[in-house]
């Protein structure tokens, strides 16, 4: 993930996040020499300009590897065809071999 050009430290505010140890440890081993709080720096901004539905990319059929019936709660996008699935209408939530669930259309 490349880092982003962003304001001087001295014009950040200091905020409080509880994170699971493991969690911490899994972030600096990727952050490396830059820095874990850099890292989701980066990553939060990317979820902030792309949008939640942009982060949670389209994903493969191959990419599934168990579905099961859901009621959507709120509307959702299908991470496979990116059609629309309306709330209140029947779903499936998709487990990717990555570990997410993400939405899937009946169809």
């Amino acid at each position: 993930m490349p880092t982003l050009t962003r304001v001087s430290t001295t014009d950040m505010e200091v905020t409080s996040i509880r994170l699971e140890r493991s969690l911490k440890e899994k972030l600096k081993a990727l952050a490396g020499d830059r820095g874990y709080q850099a890292l989701i720096r980066d990553i939060l901004w990317q979820y902030v300009e792309q949008g939640p539905t942009e982060c949670s990319a389209r994903v493969q059929p191959d990419d599934i590897c168990a579905s099961f019936g859901a009621v959507a709660e709120r509307e959702q996008v299908c991470a496979l065809t990116g059609n629309p699935i309306l709330a209140n209408a029947p779903m499936r939530l998709g487990l990717t071999t990555q570990g997410r669930l993400v939405p899937l259309s009946v169809e």
